[in-house]
């Protein structure tokens, strides 16, 4: 608020000196999310009370979303569990924007998951719009240029009448940021399940690419040192937006109907145009060597940027609110502070190049304003009308908030939940049964086609993917200079994950890895969301941490870091919360994209391969939960050693040319693998079932993890049979690529054209109506 608008009429400014003069003065704590005791210890920092706007930046700072106070504890395990050896290569890693990796060749590749969850239920198409926006600016963040994202979406069942409202909404907005900034979108997931109804998941993903010396972080130092904010101007919207709606779990009795928006501050508003002529903007600022540090305002905004940068660096900082460039008259303090507005960045730049970084946002048409200074004090000072209104040790603001040690224990219900087995669970037994079940699964919501999403998404837009949706990973070439690639998958089964959030966690990971692996590449780094419901209930923060324990040790059996991600609480409506949800995203290697193994069958007269061993593991898959409505029992085993082989089989094979199609076994099991590749490549087969004592629909349905279907050329089956000896891979041949059917012994014929229909048409004939 300047002085004019005090003359206008609006309340005075409430400064620090009228803060310590007014100890008694009432204020709102308790509606912006702090607890008592939270408030106290805020009054105990400073030695008085708040003020306005200090209370603003400790309510959105100390907020679940942006402090990870209940999550804390738990966290740590990932940095207690990462040797050196795992570090080797990470030139950033937890606690900064966004991973990066050293990939060689002076490259780096820096990813990050990030979720907006809330906000796009209160408003579909901007909370998800705004979600990419996010994690594009955090990738922008560490020096790179973005190149891809990609998206793990979750809504309730494909019939309910809310989903009709917020899927379409939620992959418009995905759509419609990504495409306009012109990156392509790889690939994702999109599950429906009835938890996910009034609490759907966005998790965002973006990769970006940078020359290792533009590597930048958030930081401010250097006495002197300018603060400068630039991009779009600040507003109203989206004041608390993702920290404070993030950190609250909605409270409707009906989770189809709109929460109440009493307490539900705006959703951000994004501008993908704005934001693609930052990305340039930055990128030349990155190359002409002007900036120190930097920070994107997301979560928090200005709240954020300043508190953490003055954090992070090693003095204190003057900010004055009355530079900031704002698109709302009579802003507050506080809600200048609060506000999330989109497409924003704050940089720390010397004097000396502060009219060269203007001169190159003025070529950009970026609006750009000095608003402050590094300083050789401790604290982080902010003016507005000449006031002085924040007056805070920034630690206490970024960094060394609340820590919640909450309690937890496992739920009295887990045992009964587990001893529910599909061991009782009618199996089809006849060939007519058995090929009804594998069109009614290939069918059903679960595991139809994801086509009416996915092509509303820009796939290839740039030149460099290699592969994509329906692709297991997606695949991207590193420069246009060279044959190298990144390929890149995102994971969860969130079914295993209620049965046995440790193991589920784990399955999580080695189905990223094997879907990294079918691609040809090398899995190299990991980054999380870990999505969960309410962490004040206890049942929920024992899934949460066995969830995070179970991680952490697969990461470190694997050898593989967790470079950083998000977590995303009170995902839940009254006391139902979502199934537990840790989504893992992989980053693996190609060393040349025209070796990337192809989705599918290869051509006519290929050999089928079965790689991996099948068991008896049923409980929790998509045949009991479509099929009978059931979910019970424990989830597959997870043999980490089992999947790293099969890791090893897949890029070594890819090197030497041996596959022409792979596709990993997870949903649905053999019988989904077979469906899907002979649908995406449009050509039938036929085949066995793999040698042993399995039951027919025992062996196509089972989901055990550590499997792979590959097609091989006829003349590489020779080395491909010594190549699993050598590593000690089970493989089983099962027939030949061939035909308009797909011909499985035992099972009625199922004609290649009708399951393309089938496969097909189950969204749209839902969505578009």
């Amino acid at each position: 608020m300047t002085v004019q608008d005090q003359a206008t009429g609006s309340p005075p400014l409430d400064t620090v000196a009228n803060a310590a003069a007014t100890p008694e003065h009432e204020q709102p704590y308790a509606a912006l999310g702090l607890r008592d005791e939270e408030y106290a210890r805020i009054r105990e920092i400073l030695g008085r009370r708040p003020t306005d706007a200090e209370l603003a930046m400790y309510s959105v700072m100390w907020s679940e979303h942006c402090s990870y106070k209940s999550s804390k504890v738990h966290l740590r395990r990932f940095g207690e569990t990462t040797t050196d050896e795992m570090r080797r290569h990470l030139l950033a890693g937890i606690g900064e924007n966004a991973g990066v990796v050293d990939v060689g060749d002076g490259w780096a590749v820096t990813f990050k998951i990030e979720s907006h969850n809330h906000p796009s239920y209160v408003e579909p198409h901007q909370g998800a719009a705004t979600g990419v926006g996010g994690i594009v600016r955090d990738i922008m963040a560490m020096g790179a240029r973005p190149v891809a994202v990609m998206d793990g979406l979750r809504v309730g069942p494909l019939d309910a009448p809310d989903t009709a409202r917020v899927l379409p909404g939620v992959v418009s907005g995905v759509g419609f940021y990504g495409n306009c900034l012109g990156l392509p979108n790889l690939g994702g997931e999109v599950v429906f399940d009835p938890t996910y109804a009034g609490n759907p998941l966005v998790n965002a993903l973006c990769v970006g690419v940078l020359r290792t010396e533009d590597l930048h972080l958030a930081f401010a130092s250097g006495v002197g040192n300018r603060i400068v904010l630039f991009g779009a101007r600040t507003g109203l919207d989206g004041i608390g937006g993702v920290s404070v709606l993030a950190s609250e779990t909605f409270g409707a009795s009906d989770p189809t109907q709109a929460p109440s928006r009493k307490k539900l501050p705006s959703v951000q508003v994004g501008d993908p145009f704005a934001e693609k002529v930052l990305i340039e903007c930055c990128l030349d600022l990155y190359s002409a060597g002007l900036v120190v540090g930097i920070q994107d305002l997301g979560g928090a905004g200005l709240s954020c940027a300043t508190s953490e940068l003055a954090s992070a660096g090693d003095g204190g900082m003057e900010i004055d609110l009355d530079q900031v460039h704002l698109r709302a008259e009579g802003m507050t303090p506080a809600e200048i502070l609060s506000s999330e507005s989109q497409e924003r960045m704050c940089a720390v730049v010397t004097p000396d190049n502060v009219d060269a970084f203007m001169a190159v946002c003025e070529r950009w048409d970026v609006t750009a304003r000095v608003i402050g200074e590094v300083t050789d004090g401790e604290n982080l000072r902010i003016h507005a009308g000449g006031e002085v209104v924040v007056d805070v040790p920034p630690r206490t603001v970024a960094h060394d908030g609340p820590v919640y040690q909450r309690p937890y224990a496992r739920p009295a219900s887990q045992d009964a939940l587990q001893a529910d087995t599909t061991a009782g669970l009618t199996r089809p037994g006849t060939p007519t049964e058995l090929a009804e079940q594998i069109v009614t699964l290939a069918s059903s919501p679960q595991l139809a086609s994801r086509a009416w999403v996915t092509e509303q998404y820009d796939r290839y837009v740039r030149g460099n993917t290699a592969a994509a949706t329906p692709a297991d990973a997606g695949v991207l070439r590193l420069d246009e200079s060279g044959d190298r690639g990144i390929a890149l998958a995102i994971d969860c089964n969130a079914r295993f994950c209620l049965l046995d959030p440790r193991e589920g966690a784990r399955l999580a990971l080695a189905e990223s890895v094997r879907n990294v692996a079918a691609s040809g590449a090398r899995p190299v780094a990991v980054s999380d969301c870990l999505n969960f419901g309410s962490p004040e209930d206890p049942a929920v923060m024992w899934q949460f941490a066995e969830a995070v324990d179970g991680l952490a040790q697969a990461c470190a059996e694997l050898g593989i870091p967790v470079t950083g991600g998000n977590v995303s609480f009170y995902n839940q409506t009254a006391t139902t919360a979502i199934l537990p949800t840790p989504v893992v995203g992989v980053l693996g290697l190609v060393d040349d994209v025209h070796r990337t193994v192809p989705h599918g069958f290869g051509a006519p007269g290929d050999a089928v391969w079965l790689l991996g061993e099948t068991a008896d593991e049923l409980d929790g898959s998509a045949w009991a939960g479509v099929v009978h409505d059931h979910l019970g029992g424990r989830p597959p085993r997870c043999d980490l050693a089992a999947e790293a082989r099969l890791a090893g089989i897949l890029a070594d094979g890819a090197a030497r040319g041996l596959f022409s199609g792979a596709h990993d076994l997870s949903d649905g099991g053999l019988a989904q693998a077979l469906v899907e590749c002979a649908v995406d490549s449009r050509i039938g087969a036929a085949v066995t079932l793999p040698p042993g004592e399995l039951d027919p629909a025992t062996a196509l349905f089972s989901e055990s993890a550590a499997r792979m279907l590959v097609s091989v050329p006829a003349g590489a089956e020779a080395d491909l049979a010594r190549l699993c000896v050598e590593a000690g891979q089970p493989a089983a041949r099962l027939g030949e690529v061939g035909g308009d059917v797909l011909a499985i012994d035992g099972v009625d014929p199922l004609d290649v054209a009708e399951l393309v229909i089938a496969h097909a048409a189950t969204l749209p004939s839902v969505l578009d109506a």
